[in-house]
């Protein structure tokens, strides 16, 4: 990392990845005793990472009604340009606000034949692997905001045939009063406008994976349960069996 940019009088770098490693630290040898502290956080975090699914599921049924809008139109000869490209806006929305919530849900792929060998493996391996993902989300949550500031600043433009109000552009700069005033023309969608998702998404897949680490780390045994395991468990103490 070569990103010096000052936040509040540290470099960025030392608030994406010192600051949250210490952190952790912390938590590893305080151990349990912070976790009634930070069981309040931890629900906070889970309706946070519960709502972006529910946003994700949101544009996809979003993506479902402009296949059928695009059907009817091509059935009654009305023309309804740009929704191929709004389509492929709405399936990456979709994609990255997804990620944190199916990564706390255990949807994510996680190879765990050597997590399974030994006890000793299976801890260090998880916090390991834990730790570096969220190191690597981090990273390109960072760029991915890099990326949106560029965008915006050459006002860069879709190719496409995708067209938006004038006056959306404006609320999505939290201009509330050019987004009043603003005209009703349409405009080539700027790129920044559909990246945000992506933004936004990395940066709450880098939150849950901080999260995860800690839990980890205070609680000993890691949060992420696949849903089938769930399941299973659920099954059998219905059943009346000890897992």
């Amino acid at each position: 990392m070569r990103d010096c940019s000052p936040v509040m009088g540290l470099p960025l770098w030392v608030w994406l990845f010192v600051l949250p490693s210490l952190i952790a630290v912390l938590c590893f040898l305080a151990g349990p005793r912070l976790e009634r502290f930070l069981r309040p956080i931890w629900r906070t975090l889970d309706g946070v990472y519960f709502a972006s699914g529910v946003v994700a599921a949101f544009f996809m049924i979003t993506i479902l009604l402009l296949i059928v809008a695009q059907m009817v139109a091509r059935w009654t000869g009305i023309a309804l340009p740009g929704t191929t490209e709004f389509a492929g806006y709405v399936m990456a929305t979709t994609s990255f606000f997804a990620l944190s919530h199916a990564m706390i849900r255990g949807a994510h792929i996680r190879v765990s034949i050597i997590l399974n060998s030994t006890a000793f493996l299976r801890k260090w391996l998880d916090i390991f692997a834990v730790f570096a993902a969220a190191v690597i989300a981090a990273y390109f949550a960072r760029y991915a905001v890099k990326t949106n500031f560029f965008s915006e600043m050459l006002n860069d433009r879709t190719q496409g045939q995708d067209q938006i109000p004038e006056w959306l552009v404006s609320l999505f700069k939290l201009d509330i009063s050019g987004a009043l005033e603003g005209s009703t023309k349409l405009v080539f969608t700027p790129v920044w406008i559909p990246q945000l998702a992506m933004s936004i998404g990395t940066i709450l897949l880098a939150l849950a994976l901080w999260d995860t680490l800690i839990r980890l780390l205070v609680t000993g045994k890691n949060p992420i349960v696949s849903e089938a395991v769930e399941w299973l468990c659920c099954t059998n103490r219905l059943m009346g069996f000890t897992v």
